[in-house]
């Protein structure tokens, strides 16, 4: 049976039978390949119903002293239907699309080739960008984003320590003393925090619904372990989809 997106006046007609266990609620609604019209844009415009599914996932390994640091594919192991940021909204003004909310981050993890699990916290929160005075098919907008950390500070780690609960070492390390730099950063739990930038690259618009399709590239870093451990740059590429309000 073929895969079938909706597009955006359909899915509410959508049999529940037809996307429950499918994996078609993670996907960005569809547009006609063929549209190519424009989406004019000024002051006191706005922005909704963005959507960004990551199909693509890649992981900048740390290199060696043969091989240098590079993106390598990496696999999405959980969740496998549950990635996708969705109904993110905002205001333009001055140009400049600012977000203000909807489900705009979620949290990921990727096996690397080389058996690397790595979580982090895919986001489009406080996404950031310059736009131009209409959007058509070829337009390209760039901006930043805010990355939350990956886990809270009441989560709590393999030997029971947290940033708010928990104890404050663990009790079998005890003997080598509280001024080791590595076991300090396991012991003393932080947010750390990150910011990633992103390209949107629009490929179809419908200007009689005000809705644009496309493509996105995001990079940003993945988590921390609450400052455990030093950051990687995770590369994320997929569809996107958004409307004019």
């Amino acid at each position: 049976m073929p895969w079938k997106t909706y597009a955006f006046s359909e899915r509410g007609n959508a049999q529940f039978t037809d996307v429950v266990n499918t994996g078609k609620a993670n996907d960005c609604p569809s547009l006609d390949s063929s549209l190519t019209g424009a989406i004019s844009l000024g002051n006191g415009d706005s922005l909704k119903g963005i959507c960004m599914h990551p199909t693509e996932v890649y992981v900048k390994v740390p290199g060696t002293k043969r091989q240098k640091a590079e993106f390598v594919a990496s696999k999405i192991i959980s969740p496998r239907n549950n990635t996708t940021v969705t109904e993110v909204y905002g205001d333009v003004n001055s140009g400049t699309f600012v977000e203000k909310g909807g489900i705009d981050f979620q949290l990921i993890t990727v096996l690397t080739p080389g058996g690397l699990e790595v979580p982090f916290a895919f986001s489009a929160k406080d996404l950031t960008a310059d736009l131009p005075s209409s959007i058509e098919t070829g337009t390209e907008i760039s901006g930043s984003t805010f990355t939350p950390n990956y886990r809270t500070g009441d989560f709590l780690d393999p030997k029971a320590r947290a940033a708010f609960t928990g104890v404050d070492y663990a009790q079998g390390l005890v003997a080598l003393g509280g001024d080791d730099e590595e076991l300090s950063r396991e012991n003393i739990k932080q947010d750390v925090n990150g910011a990633g930038v992103i390209k949107l690259s629009i490929t179809n618009v419908d200007s009689d619904t005000d809705e644009f399709a496309g493509t996105f590239e995001a990079i940003q870093p993945s988590d921390t372990d609450m400052g455990s451990k030093d950051p990687l740059d995770v590369k994320i590429v997929g569809e996107l989809y958004g409307r004019k309000a």
